[in-house]
């Protein structure tokens, strides 16, 4: 039976600690390496990945096809504009077509129940590269980020400032398996889904929700935002206008840690979500973050291919 990797929650804390472990041992291995170089082991030779692609993306589309490289496989994209998709296939026929032509599916989409019917139709992994409702290879790579600077994840400080999406989705899913403590700075009207803060508080997390940013980075051990407004947004004066107190700015990072570090998940609108100061700062970790979405999503496809 094919293993998916739709959320967090489907690997469990376990299968997530062993792909942060693999990560950190093979990005160790290859430092200095070109880029392309395939690992020594090349544990996916002659796998190819499907990268479905319905919304546009930098670090998604680079990330999985240079992680595919460096495990000794290949990658192909596919986009609305390019396939049968944009035409009308069905998700359920694309599914069945790719399963009888490459050995895994990467899916990056607005809408996740696509992503859902790619699982119950295919017959190899399929990977979530991004939902409107989670995004799990992102924070697998900000766990990585954390734990390479020294963060403990049991009993970590994180603050989120700005929109309830789905970015914080997944780290809330990330608490619950972790156990670490959430505080959410938002304005009403923009918080997560209530069954993501239910997730994290059953298992033990403390979750805040506040209307006070100040407060919500208070004593933080990391602090993180995300662009206030997403691709296809509707009424976006309106957000902006909500979201402007919850700026992270040098004011804001003072109330957090001194060690306190900043997470971003790019691309950021610096002067909106995050001043330049804070963004360029000694406490930025945005580009560390970026690139561990390659050691990350190794380790992700590892998993899916039972190699972990």
């Amino acid at each position: 039976m094919a293993r998916h990797f739709l959320s967090l929650t489907d690997a469990g804390g376990d299968a997530i600690a062993a792909m942060l472990a693999d990560a950190i041992d093979r990005k160790a291995a290859r430092a200095q390496w070109p880029k392309g170089r395939t690992d020594g082991d090349g544990p996916l030779a002659g796998h190819v990945l499907g990268m479905i692609f319905e919304k546009a993306s930098t670090r998604t589309r680079v990330s999985f096809d240079i992680a595919m490289r460096q495990l000794g496989g290949s990658a192909l994209i596919l986009d609305s504009g390019t396939s049968q998709l944009g035409r009308g296939e069905s998700i359920a026929d694309t599914a069945r077509v790719l399963s009888r032509m490459v050995d895994a599916i990467m899916i990056r989409t607005g809408d996740h129940t696509k992503a859902e019917e790619l699982v119950r139709h295919a017959t190899v992994p399929v990977i979530n590269g991004l939902t409107d409702r989670s995004h799990p290879c992102q924070i697998v790579a900000d766990l990585l980020t954390l734990v390479e600077r020294g963060k403990a994840l049991p009993g970590l400080e994180l603050a989120w400032l700005g929109d309830g999406n789905n970015v914080l989705h997944s780290l809330l899913e990330a608490a619950a398996l972790f156990k670490f403590n959430v505080r959410i700075g938002t304005p009403a009207g923009y918080e997560p889904d209530r069954e993501f803060v239910d997730l994290a508080r059953a298992a033990g997390c403390t979750v805040t929700v506040t209307g006070d940013g100040a407060a919500a980075a208070t004593g933080a051990d990391v602090v993180v935002t995300d662009t206030w407004v997403s691709m296809g947004q509707e009424h976006t004066r309106d957000k902006l206008a909500a979201m402007a107190p919850f700026q992270v700015d040098g004011e804001l990072m003072a109330h957090a840690r001194n060690d306190a570090l900043f997470l971003h998940c790019l691309p950021a609108h610096v002067g909106e979500e995050v001043t330049a100061e804070v963004f360029e700062g000694p406490q930025s970790a945005v580009f560390d973050e970026a690139e561990n979405r390659i050691h990350a999503q190794k380790s992700i496809l590892l998993w899916c291919f039972g190699k972990l």
